[in-house]
């Protein structure tokens, strides 16, 4: 059984990996989505838990299609 605070850690690592190959600080990135820079950093640090909504936003916000966000190899 996979814990779920491991998922949200390899999800917010994917945001990041996702947003610096879009050369996009993590405040650009906020600011284009419409969200505090902190829900960003909160995400990436696994520290926030997102609705679906909001992770289909960010990954249309990243111009990436959702499954690359969750896949998550475990």
């Amino acid at each position: 059984m996979n814990d779920y605070t491991y998922v949200l850690k390899k999800i917010g690592m994917n945001f990041r990996v996702e947003r610096i190959k879009k050369s996009l600080s993590q405040e650009k990135f906020a600011e284009i989505a419409n969200v505090h820079s902190n829900y960003i950093g909160k995400i990436e640090r696994g520290e926030q838990n997102l609705t679906i909504k909001k992770l289909v936003t960010l990954s249309n916000v990243l111009e990436i299609p959702a499954e690359v966000i969750l896949n998550i190899k475990l």
